[in-house]
């Protein structure tokens, strides 16, 4: 039947200009198909600014979801194809975890749910999905946390896999560090990740084995920092990791702590502790600096975002349990890029959403992250 009508439609061409020109004249008769629907229109209600002492303030500035957002707007003759034969299938987040920025300002979010990674780049309204799922070799299964080295090289650790995925900018793979005999993973649970592109070497969390594993460029072990326990430089499940100028933050989950060492792996300070209070730690997840040092610390099952500085005061916070613009159901990663713009993955609510911090006298310079 199928090569019937394969048949039928290429001996029909001028029957099938036919139907399609009737189709579309139909659509364009039709009342309302491309009007707006005011009662449907969703109401959006500004988020105030956080305003500080100094002058510093936090502003909300947008949220995205789906490769949709980031094409251009589909035109009239777009949708009239559209309703003819059917919208494009769109890619969306599922279970969003990390994210990264490069130096191109593309958003680069890890994905499990989805077993893969999204790339949005808005100032080139384009949008790339990388997966790896239905390989032979090398299937990334559960992409877990994400950065980039300084020449966007993109680093994905697979919790699942023991694996660090390595691709290309344009998107290809290049390679798996951590890939042993017979597709094994050297790792037990690979999580959080950072690269130290001057010094040519990558830091990651093994969660299981409560160490961090500093290698070079080729996945050589070249220092093990901790191991499991209680004290300075000892961890329980440590997670997400980030590098700041000569500073690694480390977070140390069950410890309910953010620990601070040098590069070396020394250790220098720690912030958190577990309760109930402000400034205590729940569920620490994703980690970054602004451009004044201030540590930001997700906590996921609170729903927001502490800010702190070296001595561990706690200067504000922003978020809480919601749907709604600026609130969250399940913070994870986080990231601030040059400008102080500091993106927050809302996980259960499928979506990234982007706020800008101005510091004292409206500075908004930083270093990448």
């Amino acid at each position: 039947m199928d090569q019937f009508l394969l048949r039928q439609g290429r001996r029909s061409g001028c029957a099938a200009t036919l139907l399609a020109a009737c189709l579309c004249v139909s659509v364009l008769c039709a009342p309302g198909v491309f009007a707006k629907d005011k009662k449907k229109e969703a109401v959006v209600v500004p988020v105030p600014d956080l305003l500080m002492d100094g002058g510093r303030k936090l502003s909300f500035e947008r949220m995205f979801s789906a490769e949709q957002e980031v094409k251009p707007k589909r035109g009239f003759f777009t949708k009239v194809v559209d309703v003819v034969i059917g919208a494009p299938d769109f890619h969306y987040m599922v279970r969003p975890y990390s994210v990264a920025i490069d130096s191109k300002s593309r958003i680069i979010v890890t994905d499990p749910g989805a077993h893969g990674v999204h790339i949005f780049d808005f100032e080139k309204q384009k949008y790339k999905f990388l997966s790896r799922r239905d390989t032979g070799k090398n299937p990334l299964v559960a992409p877990q946390c994400v950065a980039v080295d300084a020449q966007d090289n993109i680093y994905v650790t697979d919790s699942e896999a023991g694996k660090i995925f390595v691709f290309q900018p344009s998107g290809k793979f290049e390679r798996a560090i951590g890939s042993l005999k017979y597709g094994e993973g050297f790792f037990k649970r690979p999580t959080g990740i950072a690269i130290d592109s001057e010094a040519q070497h990558i830091y990651v969390s093994d969660t299981l084995r409560d160490q961090i594993f500093e290698m070079d460029m080729q996945g050589s072990v070249l220092r093990k920092i901790g191991k499991r326990g209680t004290g300075n430089g000892e961890f329980n499940l440590p997670t997400e990791l980030r590098l700041y100028g000569n500073n690694l933050a480390v977070v140390d989950a069950m410890n309910f702590r953010v620990q601070v060492f040098d590069k070396n792996g020394e250790f220098q300070y720690a912030i958190g502790k577990l309760g109930d209070a402000v400034g205590a730690m729940f569920r620490p997840k994703g980690v970054g600096f602004d451009s004044e040092g201030n540590l930001y610390v997700v906590d996921g099952s609170w729903s927001v975002v502490q800010v702190f500085n070296r001595g561990g005061q706690l200067l504000y916070y922003f978020g809480q349990l919601g749907t709604a613009p600026a609130t969250f159901q399940l913070p994870t990663g986080l990231v601030i890029d040059a400008q102080n713009r500091i993106f927050v993955v809302d996980s259960f609510n499928r979506r990234v959403q982007v706020f800008h911090y101005y510091g004292t006298n409206g500075a908004t310079g930083g270093r990448r992250q």
